[in-house]
């Protein structure tokens, strides 16, 4: 089977975080990272003094490493090493691309880091299992003939939760649908794991650790359970001290956040005027401890950290030399230096992940047919417009194009005609006659335009279908389609493929080089494949 083209890109959509990218901050926004192997070797020695060896010890019921996972950790405390970080909240089935593409380039970036520093290194997910984002986690896309089809489940339990205690229900005809999609599997484990894991009795949260860790233990990617009482455990203090210092905490923010918007951007994270950053559990869920009633929860057990919290408390419970995210997190990480500083722990670091777009060959053979670029399917309805407009009747064309002009000039000559004799209408009334028969022959246009996609329905739906691909339901690739049937479809070359570009990026953050203009140049490069 031909492989598909994965392409490397620069992630992107968020200024804060193209700023970062590029070095436009001011200083003092972001933990400074090293930009050579020396460089780094000495930030990994000054993070493992930093911690003990028990860290693992403490965390090995929420990690439940088995494998090379788990041989890589052991590996790391014996050898005093450190670990590079990644995570995100639960998906359907796993969610969608990026959830690969962020755990394959923590597992580069801890490769490439070993190798230049001779320190050990091992790459760890961090499953936000308590988020309660329902919405977000029960749906995910797959790609079909004629477009993309969203699979989603439904909720067993009020809404409000955290995911590691909404009951999954049964998702057994969205994971047939998901499997349908995957057609000719050259690979059936990875559905598989998602049957072993996707069953009755499983909560969201579970089903979704459960199948990452089936799946990249073998690699050497080791899944923590932000959820396991292990976790909460570890992080209690840290909370306990959130709240102590939550007046402070709350102030900061809200400088922070000042210098942000004078600068020109806005904060990812929206201050909440008297709610500390700490949640604690009710009945119904979670719920931010109120600043003015933080000290009466400051001993509780049900504890957890809010977005921005999360990262100061993993940088602390975690030899974490940096997290590897995406562009919403790269952005909100300019929000939580100063809580580092007031709770005196060690401020978490941010490095971007890498992030592609994979085109399949039957969405390659549409592109090439129809003379269109990934980029020219982004708008829904473009690119059908623009085929259908080149399927007319060259006369049909040239004719509208004439009259289009005739009008202009007749139009042009009737203004001029009213001046001159002193009509009693102004200017803009014939400005309006103009527009008026201009809209006429564009919805004439229209008319014809859309009995030409009737008529030629199989370009139609050939455009569907590459959209389907690499825009579902009008979300970029990565952030919308589910990686389980691309896994399936492609087996393990797809995988190699994917973490062989995201080492290139992982050597290119070490050594500190551009990765904007690198990742464009590989870009270009790898299109004439």
């Amino acid at each position: 089977m031909t492989a598909p083209r994965v392409i490397s890109k620069t992630i992107a959509g968020n200024p804060l975080a193209t700023a970062k990218i590029s070095g436009d901050v001011p200083a003092g926004w972001y933990e400074s990272l090293p930009d050579n192997s020396e460089s780094w070797r000495s930030r990994c020695e000054s993070v493992r003094d930093g911690h003990t060896r028990s860290w693992l010890e403490h965390l090995g019921p929420a990690i439940a490493a088995t494998g090379k996972a788990s041989e890589r950790l052991d590996t790391v405390v014996g050898g005093r090493g450190v670990v590079v970080t990644t995570g995100q909240q639960p998906g359907l089935f796993g969610g969608p691309v990026y959830t690969l593409s962020k755990a394959l380039s923590a597992l580069a970036f801890a490769d490439a880091l070993q190798a230049a520093t001779g320190v050990p290194v091992a790459p760890i997910f961090w499953a936000a299992t308590d988020d309660t984002d329902f919405k977000e986690a029960s749906t995910t896309a797959i790609s079909l003939i004629g477009g993309a089809q969203l699979l989603r489940m439904e909720h067993t339990e009020p809404l409000g939760l955290p995911l590691s205690a909404m009951p999954l229900g049964d998702v057994s005809m969205q994971l047939q649908a998901l499997t349908e999609s995957a057609g000719g599997a050259l690979d059936t484990t990875p559905i598989e794991l998602l049957a072993r894991c996707y069953r009755k009795g499983e909560t969201v949260g579970s089903a979704y650790v459960s199948f990452l860790r089936a799946l990249l233990a073998p690699l050497g990617i080791a899944v923590l359970d932000a959820s396991h009482p292990a976790t909460r455990a570890a992080a209690r203090p840290l909370l306990a001290s959130a709240l102590g210092r939550a007046s402070q905490i709350a102030a900061a923010i809200r400088a922070r956040n000042e210098e942000i918007e004078a600068a020109g951007f806005s904060p990812q994270v929206q201050d909440v005027p008297g709610l500390s950053l700490v949640f604690s559990a009710t009945p119904g869920g979670r719920k931010r401890v109120p600043i003015k009633a933080a000290p009466k929860h400051t001993h509780s057990d049900e504890l957890g950290p809010n977005v921005l919290l999360r990262p100061v408390v993993e940088r602390s419970i975690l030899p974490t030399v940096t997290y590897i995210g995406g562009a919403a997190e790269i952005s909100y990480f300019a929000q939580l230096q100063p809580i580092a500083e007031i709770l005196d722990v060690a401020r978490p670091a941010i490095l971007p992940r890498w992030s592609c777009t994979i085109i399949e060959p039957h969405v390659e053979r549409i592109l090439n047919r129809l003379g269109l670029a990934p980029g020219d399917l982004r708008d829904p309805h473009e690119a059908e417009s623009r085929i259908a407009r080149a399927q007319l009747p060259n006369r049909i064309t040239h004719e509208l194009g004439r009259l289009r002009d005739a009008v202009d000039e007749r139009v042009n000559a009737l203004t001029e005609a009213v001046a001159q004799e002193g009509a009693p209408v102004s200017g803009a009334v014939t400005g309006g006659l103009r527009a008026n028969l201009m809209r006429r022959l564009d919805r004439f246009e229209r008319r014809l335009i859309a009995a030409v996609k009737r008529k030629h329905a199989d370009l139609m739906t050939e455009i569907a279908t590459a959209r389907g691909s690499l825009y579902p339901l009008g979300k970029q690739q990565e952030r919308g389609l589910n990686f389980v049937p691309l896994l399936a479809r492609y087996g393990p070359a797809l995988r190699d493929d994917m973490f062989g570009q995201a080492m290139v990026h992982a050597r290119r953050l070490i050594d500190g080089d551009s990765i904007s203009a690198n990742t464009l140049e590989s870009n270009r490069a790898r299109s004439t494949r």
